[in-house]
């Protein structure tokens, strides 16, 4: 596509696994942004309900669903060493996929580190088994096949997980440079810890609300959702996860610690869908939200852990906080009175179906001299529309994380198994700032204690507001 700047040239191949909203959204990114010809590319799905998208661009599609049995007979016949298994997929077990792309010098990046099909509610497993935590900790054990100077693996690295954790470092610059501090920026992972450390960051919520809707109501036994409705059903039947905080002072009735791992992160014994938190954006303001597992939630939280020989000097308390639209809202609280029996009929929104609304989405840090600051994207459904087809304002902000972190390992071909908070921010925003709307930074007087203990009694921590306690609803 020409009259758009090329952030990257690739001669190799490129096989993209799944073919929903994401995948259509990042589709034109990748051939406006990216040296690469439509014959590169092959979309690998077990669906050919999109088949004319991807005729319209001159893609080749396979439609075979990728299972535990054919996965490396699939990939052996679509990929060589130098090329790029891009997973858009669910379902498809992602640390598989990077141990084959380990073993075969294959570029790769993904969304969400994901199981195969049942994994996610699999009743078999313990619910550490279940976490994101453990999938992370499954994926990082691959580091070892070839080290870290392997073939490039960007794991979870859309809009959050992925673009927040970029929101993250930026967000931290801001409110030092808010509150006078003048050290050097950081260049490692020790300095960015040092520095939120300095600033007292307490907590940092990945704060979402999302208030794009339909001209047609949610109807009963219906699932709406401006995203993947399986995805988001998958993630929410696991349990709570958050990363968990030095300055935090009462465990959580139900919170269980992991018993291996970096133990940055503990989990509670209930489904995310059905845990909420108090969180805060500039334009909703105060609201409650969902505590949906994510990988942020753990990487953050370890990426910025300081210690002294192994014991854990600093660490902040991040978790995700999600308003989904409307219709998702009454969706999550139908599905959770079916026992979590997945609604037969759902419906996927579209741009062409959104009537109004933005996802507004970013990072509230917190527990700081300034008290708490919001950074991120105010992306409208009408903006998303204008600046490139098939996605809405929640499918775009994925997309263009996506689109960065595919930049970024096509420059970096030879970095490892890497998180987010691993990669070059400024590198990865640079790429995905012209499709984020307006990106706003905010500050805010606001904690969870405001207005409680008016009407109702409660158990509340006074003496420091970004207690989890406080938080939690």
């Amino acid at each position: 596509m020409p009259g758009y700047r090329k952030f990257a040239a690739f001669e190799g191949r490129l096989a993209m696994v799944g073919f929903g909203c994401i995948g259509r959204g990042v589709l034109p990114l990748l051939l406006r942004h990216i040296g690469i010809r439509p014959d590169q590319i092959r979309i690998v799905t077990d669906h050919d309900s999109h088949r004319d998208v991807a005729e319209a661009y001159g893609i080749a599609m396979r439609v075979e669903a990728v299972t535990p049995h054919n996965y490396r007979r699939i990939f052996e016949e679509e990929l060589r060493p130098g090329d790029f298994l891009l997973n858009l997929s669910i379902n498809v077990a992602s640390v598989d996929l990077i141990a084959w792309c380990q073993e075969h010098d294959v570029l790769y990046l993904d969304a969400c580190i994901e199981p195969w099909d049942g994994g996610y509610n699999d009743p078999t497993l313990t619910l550490s088994q279940r976490s994101n935590y453990a999938l992370r900790e499954a994926a990082m054990a691959l580091r070892k096949i070839k080290g870290r100077n392997g073939p490039t693996a960007v794991l979870t690295h859309g809009v959050n997980p992925g673009l927040v954790s970029h929101f993250v470092k930026q967000a931290l610059l801001d409110v030092a440079t808010a509150v006078g501090d003048t050290t050097p920026e950081p260049r490692d992972r020790a300095g960015w810890a040092a520095l939120a450390q300095r600033l007292g960051v307490k907590v940092i919520h990945i704060a979402e609300r999302d208030t794009q809707a339909s001209a047609i109501p949610k109807r009963p036994g219906e699932f709406v959702n401006t995203w993947s409705i399986e995805g988001f059903a998958g993630e929410g039947y696991q349990p709570a996860e958050i990363g968990w905080g030095s300055h935090e002072r009462h465990f959580p009735a139900d919170g269980r610690r992991h018993s291996d791992g970096c133990g940055a992160a503990i989990y509670l014994e209930r489904p995310g869908a059905a845990t909420r938190v108090r969180s805060w954006t500039p334009l909703e303001g105060p609201y409650h939200g969902f505590l949906i597992t994510h990988g942020e939630s753990i990487s953050v939280a370890d990426y910025l852990t300081f210690k002294n020989g192994e014991q854990v000097v600093y660490r902040p308390t991040v978790h995700y906080a999600y308003h989904p639209c409307d219709d998702a809202v009454l969706s999550i609280h139908e599905l959770a009175g079916k026992n979590w029996q997945l609604q037969a009929r759902r419906r996927e929104l579209s741009a062409e179906d959104i009537v109004v609304g933005m996802d507004e989405l970013g990072v509230l840090l917190a527990g700081h001299a300034k008290n708490a600051y919001w950074y991120g994207s105010r992306l409208t459904n009408k903006e998303a529309r204008e600046l490139c087809p098939h996605n809405n304002a929640t499918s775009l902000q994925t997309a263009v994380g996506v689109l960065g972190g595919v930049v970024w390992a096509m420059r970096h071909p030879a970095a490892g198994i890497v998180d987010p908070e691993e990669m070059d921010f400024r590198e990865v925003l640079e790429v995905a700032l012209p499709y984020l709307g307006e990106m706003a930074g905010v500050f805010t007087d606001w904690t969870p204690l405001h207005g409680r203990g008016e009407l109702f009694q409660e158990d509340l921590d006074e003496d420091d507001p970004w207690q989890f306690k406080n938080v939690r609803v």
